[in-house]
């Protein structure tokens, strides 16, 4: 096996660590009088409808999870539902529906996912004191859930969340200024809710697993103001008379929220949040087939944010200057976060993701260094980064060798964010597809082992 291979196989063992169906699986157990939801048992006969509802691009995985826990018989008896995922994960359940919200690899919200977001407080507010509503949320629920609050447009929100990601904001800021501009985001779903019991179960893909913040909180109340949103804001767009990076009736909406002293309505039911899988599990199963083959693993930790080149050339550098303990052993560096990319001013065409220019990025630092021993690989485990078909790509001494053949620099794509292009030619992109789940990316950096 090739380091290559080597590193491909550690990353695929993270991602199938966090399949998305698997995970809902482990937290539900269900036999003949009772079900128990993480760790909670409700006796089956107490229990009128069971709603399924939620979004995110591991929906399908968790719905279908949900269904083979539960059982043909009790599913057909009890169970409706509605998910809001991407359209490349459409597929047939028994009675759980799986709308397509958005195009494959567009993460913004599109007028498909308003119709399914209304479909779903239709359902949620149609529940009674005997219902139980399961909502499953997961990595890109913010996008599959849009529903503009009154007075402004689905093409505003599409004008501020364009804005935002252009300039690098956070996602952790950019999920602050969408869920006061949601009637879901922010506990919308939970405020809509009439449901008797409401348990969420959660894929995280943010570090540090704030409830809050992962899909804008649907399912938590909002601890977060108009004016954070408003300086958030303030902080990345201009404002004026005749062209504002941000539309005004959204600044309108929340001057007017401030104005009113920021109230919300206190949901009438309490929802338990359940995180039942995230970036540490993912990497945790990384660094045990790592060390399966032989490496020795050093943990770069799960919140790894900051700018996506950074990172790059942090790992190409730590491959050039590190040593393992032991004698003969290979060394494993595993990350895991979600970086975000400085666009540059360019007229030029480009192409890319985060995942793609970290491994760029690390080429870029190695242009002039033997890399026969080394390999960087980054790739997001949900099977998408940016508007590409790939989840990310690596960078080792073959595709070194190939650019040069070719006469390719990685410095001239990287300047303009174009990491799709270079690695469309050398070869290096990762392919999956979908992959039903979401915790951010993993990074993976090895040495193979020498003699000292």
């Amino acid at each position: 096996m090739t380091l290559r291979d080597q590193a491909e196989a550690i990353w695929s063992a993270g991602v199938a660590a966090v399949d998305s169906a698997a995970l809902v699986r482990r937290a539900i157990r269900c036999d003949d009088s009772a079900i128990t939801v993480s760790g909670q048992r409700l006796d089956i006969a107490s229990i009128g409808r069971i709603i399924v509802i939620g979004a995110g691009k591991a929906g399908a995985g968790m719905a279908a999870g949900i269904e083979s826990s539960f059982g043909s018989e009790l599913v057909a008896s009890k169970v409706f539902g509605w998910i809001n995922v991407p359209s490349g994960c459409i597929r047939p359940l028994q009675q759980i529906h799986l709308h397509a919200a958005r195009p494959a690899g567009v993460n913004e919200p599109t007028s498909d996912g308003v119709f399914g977001c209304q479909r779903i407080l239709e359902l949620v507010s149609s529940l009674d004191e005997n219902d139980l509503c399961l909502v499953l949320i997961s990595g890109g629920g913010s996008a599959l859930l849009p529903a503009p609050v009154p007075g402004i447009s689905l093409e505003d929100k599409l004008k501020v969340t364009r804005c935002l990601m252009r300039s690098g904001a956070t996602i952790q800021e950019l999920n602050t200024v969408r869920k006061r501009l949601s009637l879901v985001k922010g506990g919308g779903l939970l405020r809509a809710a009439k449901a008797g019991r409401m348990i969420a179960l959660i894929i995280s893909d943010v570090p540090g697993d704030p409830l809050d913040i992962i899909a804008s909180g649907p399912t938590v109340c909002d601890t977060g103001t108009a004016n954070d949103a408003f300086a958030v804001l303030q902080k990345y767009s201009t404002r004026t008379t005749h062209n504002s990076t941000v539309p005004d009736s959204v600044w309108k909406v929340l001057e007017e929220q401030i104005r009113k002293g920021d109230a919300r309505n206190i949901p009438a039911i309490h929802c338990r949040n359940c995180i039942i899988g995230n970036n540490q599990t993912a990497l945790d199963a990384a660094a045990s087939h790592a060390r399966s083959l032989g490496f020795e693993v050093r943990d770069l930790g799960t919140n790894r944010q900051g700018i996506a080149s950074d990172i790059g050339v942090e790992l190409a550098e730590i491959c050039l200057t590190s040593r393992p303990e032991a004698v003969g052993k290979g060394l494993c560096f595993l990350g895991g976060g979600e970086p975000v990319v400085r666009l540059a001013a360019t007229d030029r065409p480009r192409k890319g993701g985060r995942n793609q220019e970290v491994a760029l990025a690390a080429g870029d630092r190695w242009a002039n260094e033997d890399i026969r021993r080394f390999v960087v690989l980054s790739g997001g485990t949900d099977g998408e980064d940016g508007p590409t078909d790939a989840a990310g790509a690596f960078y080792d001494a073959a595709i070194q060798e190939n650019a040069r053949k070719r006469g390719l620099q990685p410095n001239e794509f990287l300047a303009i964010n174009d990491s799709y292009t270079f690695f469309d030619q050398v070869g290096g992109l990762i392919k999956t597809g979908p992959t039903h789940t979401n915790v951010m990316d993993l990074q993976i950096a090895l040495v193979s082992g020498d003699e000292r």
